[in-house]
């Protein structure tokens, strides 16, 4: 991927909830939802299994329209968007499912040009793209590689370089460390750290792995090192940018937002929803 040039000092929200309301026969998921996402930020989503953290992913990417309430990113009011409108918009974001949503029949090259093609790329672009993708993610000898051939972690870090194809601004995690061992789960950890750190990316991450945040906001990585160092305080950012925080906690809870925070105030909280998420 490209280094962009460093932007400039920018407090417009990439992505606003404004009161959302979503539900479906079995009653309201997300009752009442707002927040706000700032350039170069990773808002970690936390609460239990059918709080609404995908719904919130789908949403943000016009995947989901909400009942009531407005969402916009990017500065457009994606749940007023027409479906055409919409295969637009999703140009500039990229998502990553919880289970990759990989094509098993297809080489791990065709699956990270996918969306190129889809989108009319020419060929003789779409090669070199792919393989700095890949090489980003250091996948670069799987090229011709069928995605079944690879190991769970492997094919996570393809459905990532897939999302990366179109160089979006923004990329939606979906429990991105589900299932994977702890080594392999830090791996991923710390291409997301790389992606924000050295490309500026904004990010929503849904996850049940509280240590994934706490590795989000505690760690940057070194574009000159290229390793991961600890920071002394969770409100640094990638070099050359406004500072503030990085990383924020939204947890939920009965569709609702219940703290919005650093990670920090979780660890040092004595409320019982919040530290169950410490364990």
């Amino acid at each position: 991927m490209s280094s962009p040039a460093t932007p400039a000092l920018d407090t417009t929200p990439v992505v606003t909830f404004d009161n959302v309301r979503l539900g479906f026969e079995e009653g309201d998921i997300l009752r009442g939802v707002s927040f706000r996402v700032l350039p170069r930020e990773t808002l970690v989503l936390l609460g239990e299994t059918g709080t609404g953290k995908t719904l919130t992913l789908k949403l943000a990417a016009g995947l989901l329209h909400p009942a009531q309430g407005a969402v916009q990113v990017l500065g457009q009011e994606v749940s007023a968007m027409p479906e055409r409108e919409l295969l637009e918009f999703r140009r500039q974001i990229g998502f990553v499912f919880q289970e990759g949503a990989l094509f098993d029949s297809l080489s791990v090259a065709d699956n990270v040009a996918y969306r190129l093609r889809e989108d009319g790329l020419d060929e003789e672009e779409i090669e070199p793209r792919v393989r700095e993708i890949l090489s980003f993610v250091e996948l670069e000898h799987t090229y011709d590689m069928l995605t079944s051939e690879l190991s769970g972690g492997m094919r996570r870090r393809v459905s990532i370089a897939r999302a990366l194809a179109n160089r979006p601004q923004i990329v939606l995690y979906d429990s991105p460390t589900a299932g994977l061992d702890p080594v392999t789960a830090q791996t991923i950890i710390t291409l997301i750290l790389r992606l924000r750190d050295v490309y500026g990316v904004t990010a929503l991450l849904a996850t049940h792995r509280l240590q994934d945040g706490f590795a989000l906001a505690n760690f940057r990585f070194d574009p000159d090192t290229k390793h991961v160092v600890r920071v002394a305080a969770s409100g640094i950012r990638a070099s050359g940018a406004a500072p503030g925080p990085v990383t924020r906690f939204l947890v939920y809870r009965d569709g609702r937002v219940y703290f919005e925070g650093p990670p920090e105030e979780i660890a040092a909280s004595k409320d019982d929803y919040l530290r169950r998420f410490l364990v």
